[in-house]
């Protein structure tokens, strides 16, 4: 049985939104920062955490998943 207070939850819940990249995540926070170019900025992190050749195949792994969902 469906109560009042259980039917009120269930219209307040926001809707579920698509997780943001860890990519977004760090240029958002970085744009907090106040860095004058975020995105170069992350670009250059992951290039030193990851090595360029591995960063530059999770960029198309990126690039292929955005153009299937467009």
């Amino acid at each position: 049985m469906i109560n009042r207070s259980s039917t009120r939850q269930q219209v307040m819940k926001p809707k579920n939104k698509k997780p943001k990249s860890k990519y977004k995540k760090l240029v958002n926070s970085l744009k907090k920062g106040g860095a004058k170019n975020p995105k170069a900025l992350a670009a250059h992190i992951g290039r030193e955490k990851y090595g360029k050749k591995k960063f530059q195949e999770l960029a198309l792994k990126g690039k292929k998943s955005k153009k299937r969902k467009a």
